[in-house]
């Protein structure tokens, strides 16, 4: 059985042309023996003179040797003309061997620059398991290279002939290294209503590529990073790293949403915490009970960790997340779980400081600034550059530049209800599923007009009661669309999101801040659902 990546593919909810490509990765794993690995839904970006290339490859097979195939997944009805093999996009059509020979280019070039010329084989397959291809001579591609409908049975066999087993190189791990960091098959963080999905997201030249290359000692990396980075896709590469070489790893961040997020996708092994259940944590090893009924037990929670001394000589990895979160005090206690050979990593952004923390100054850290967004939409990173403070700037990469912003303004409790709910209208209109949808109020959760309600029209809430269940999770009201807070979803994203209850008299820097916050959750959908008066006020800012 084939290896494949990366993982958790199996339990994606997906539709449509993706149910193919998981229906085609079932056969490959299942048919090939375990001396390949397939890497699938593989993004890849070459950077030009002339601008900037994107693309996808369906499938890439390799082989113990390091050898690669490229297979290009086309279902459903094609043409077939002077021109070979074409592939209709509404009423535009592109010739198929034109696509397998631009990706094909792309990856050559690619690999031989991160190997530094260092050759590999690579090969292509065509692969149209709904289509019969009647004249193989003239479709533009070598006929043996081509598996269609008539051929389908025979695909992993077709594989093998063309790139056999192989023998064990040191290629083939910096092959893989390529596939895994350069091509950046990492997990997203994304939205969590009910269960973790796992996301495959492209983050060209990214920090979860150059940040692992750095080598200094101490090993003290402090990335300042701006939404949609990849700070979090970081930590996750990093935590994964740690647990395959048998490292003592932590993570730390302010929010419980993120803590139990990251706790449910992180490699076995990794102590995924907020800072206060890490403090209880410290506590309950010295025997220590808390009591968390009393106003003040936060306060205090901390103040009795920081009197223990460390139970070890300290954590091989450390990383705390949303650092811009984090008091002075509290850092000079995690920082007492760390030696001089521990990792540590401090991942930050200013503009998505909401409790107004002082800023992290720490004497003798390598810093990483990080300024472009690839997740959210262009029109969203606009939106974001206008909020920064002087002359700040962010860089948008996210290959979505259509109209995915919408502005919706109420004037009255009755019109705020009513906007959220023309939101709602607006993205189920553009094929987001519910569970692809989130709410966020820009209020706390003590003082939303939304937060009372389990229902607004047709559509029941999911959020938050504030209770837990005797396991430590969460326990949420049923419902099918989530309603978080701006300050409780910080360090998440969603595929759609609503943000709502954006009321203010003046857009000073804690408003811009929450308004950035809010807006770079969005990964393809944004609307904001804002009082009249804050509409005037933004539009003025823009």
């Amino acid at each position: 059985m084939a290896k494949a990546l990366p993982s958790g593919w199996e339990a994606l909810e997906v539709t449509g042309a993706a149910l193919r490509e998981i229906e085609t990765l079932k056969l490959l794993v299942a048919a090939l023996p375990d001396s390949y690995t397939i890497y699938h839904s593989v993004h890849w970006t070459l950077l030009e003179q002339r601008g900037g290339v994107h693309g996808e490859i369906d499938f890439v097979v390799v082989n113990r040797a390091g050898d690669l195939l490229l297979i290009e997944q086309k279902c459903g009805f094609l043409s077939e003309g002077p021109d070979g093999l074409v592939n209709a996009y509404g009423e535009r059509q592109k010739s198929v061997a034109a696509q397998v020979s631009r990706t094909l280019h792309a990856m050559q070039k690619k690999l031989f620059q991160s190997l530094g010329g260092e050759l590999v084989r690579i090969e292509h397959l065509f692969y149209c398991p709904d289509y019969q291809v009647r004249n193989p001579v003239t479709a533009g591609l070598q006929p043996e290279r081509i598996v269609d409908a008539k051929r389908r049975a025979e695909l992993a066999i077709v594989i093998q002939r063309i790139l056999p087993e192989g023998n064990a190189s040191e290629v083939a791990r910096k092959v893989h290294r390529f596939l895994s960091d350069t091509l950046q098959l990492a997990t997203d963080v994304s939205t969590r209503i009910g269960q973790a999905r796992a996301l495959v997201t492209r983050v060209a030249g990214g920090l979860a590529h150059w940040g692992r290359r750095l080598d200094f000692s101490p090993y003290r990396m402090r990335v300042t990073g701006t939404a949609g980075s990849g700070k979090t896709q970081l930590a996750l590469a990093e935590l994964h790293d740690a647990a395959a070489a048998g490292r003592r790893a932590l993570y730390l961040c302010f929010n419980r949403p993120l803590a139990d997020h990251m706790a449910a996708i992180a490699p076995a092994g990794s102590l995924c915490l907020t800072f206060h259940a890490f403090c209880d944590r410290l506590l309950k090893q010295a025997g220590v009970q808390t009591d968390f009924s009393s106003p003040d037990a936060f306060n205090r929670l901390i103040d009795q960790a920081a009197t223990l001394a460390p139970a070890d000589e300290g954590f091989d990895l450390l990383i705390v997340d949303e650092g811009q979160d984090f008091e002075p005090a509290w850092r000079t206690l995690i920082f007492r779980h760390a030696n001089e050979n521990t990792r540590l990593i401090w991942l930050e952004d200013p503009m998505q400081n909401l409790y107004a923390r002082p800023p992290f100054n720490e004497p003798g850290w390598i810093r990483i600034d990080a300024r472009t967004n690839y997740r959210c939409p262009r029109p969203v990173v606009r939106l974001l550059q206008g909020l920064l403070p002087g002359e700040e700037s962010i860089e948008a990469a996210s290959p979505f530049d259509s109209e995915e912003l919408d502005i919706i303004t109420y004037r009255d409790a009755e019109g705020l209800r009513n906007g959220v709910k023309e939101a709602i209208r607006r993205c189920l209109g553009e094929g987001f599923r519910k569970q692809d949808i989130v709410i966020l109020s820009a209020h706390g959760q003590q003082h939303s007009a939304l937060m009372p309600f389990d229902q607004l029209g047709p559509h029941h809430l999911r959020r938050f009661t504030g209770r837990y269940d005797m396991l430590g999770g969460p326990i949420y009201s049923p419902g099918e669309l989530l309603l978080e807070s701006v300050y409780r979803f910080k360090g998440q994203s969603a595929p759609a999101v609503v943000l709502a209850e954006v009321d203010f008299e003046v857009l000073d820097e804690r408003e811009a801040r929450k308004l950035f916050v809010g807006a770079s959750r969005a990964m393809m959908k944004l609307v904001i659902v804002l009082s009249e008066r804050s509409a005037t006020l933004l539009s003025e800012r823009m």
